[in-house]
């Protein structure tokens, strides 16, 4: 399968352009010692496409985006921080 997608904008001065699909809906909660995320088909595309933003060359080390229930999360939601890495 092939599957193309427009993917958020980075730049040093203004972060992370997070690119949401209409319909979203994820939730993310900890059982255990385990982390749960749970999308739906536009929830599990938007993540993709954040994971894919902080993969693009000129990402700086540290760049982050943070998603929690008062901004982009189903409510009860823990918090979730994904960091670029070297």
């Amino acid at each position: 399968m092939k599957a193309e997608i427009e993917i958020g904008d980075y730049s040093s001065d203004k972060g992370v352009q997070l690119k949401w699909e209409r319909g979203y809906s994820v939730k993310v909660k900890k059982e255990n010692d385990e982390i749960l995320i749970m999308a739906n088909k536009e929830g599990l595309i938007s993540l993709a496409n954040h994971l894919l933003v902080l993969a693009q060359e000129g990402v700086e080390v540290g760049t982050h985006i943070h998603l929690d229930a008062y901004n982009s999360l189903e409510e009860d939601s823990i918090d979730l921080i994904i960091e670029r890495r070297a």
